[in-house]
């Protein structure tokens, strides 16, 4: 483990502040993904051939992908540009283990 991924975060008394549109847009996009999870749980219990199965699984994971770009482009753009503006430079370590997050496969 390196040291990043033993930097304890949490960040529970922030929010982002999104207009009603950006809501409605991830929230829709939650709806599908989560659509999405139901169709492979019932695919499992209706024996549904594996490959099928495989397929829905990898489009709910490219449209979980897609989220969290959306969600990555506006962190940056908006939380972390406005914290280092302010002097909070940790937030450059924050988005770091964030990004390693991400970038697990």
């Amino acid at each position: 483990m390196n040291e990043l991924e033993t930097t304890p975060v949490c960040n529970c008394n922030r929010i982002t502040h999104r207009s009603e549109k950006e809501r409605k847009a991830l929230l829709n996009r939650c709806n599908r993904i989560e659509g999405q999870i139901r169709g492979v749980k019932g695919m499992l219990e209706k024996d549904v051939y594996c490959d099928d199965i495989l397929n829905q699984i990898a489009a709910a994971q490219s449209a979980l992908n897609a989220l969290s770009r959306v969600i990555l482009e506006k962190h940056i753009k908006t939380c972390v540009i406005d914290r280092l503006q302010q002097g909070e430079n940790e937030v450059i370590d924050e988005f770091m283990i964030t990004l390693e997050k991400l970038m697990k496969k």
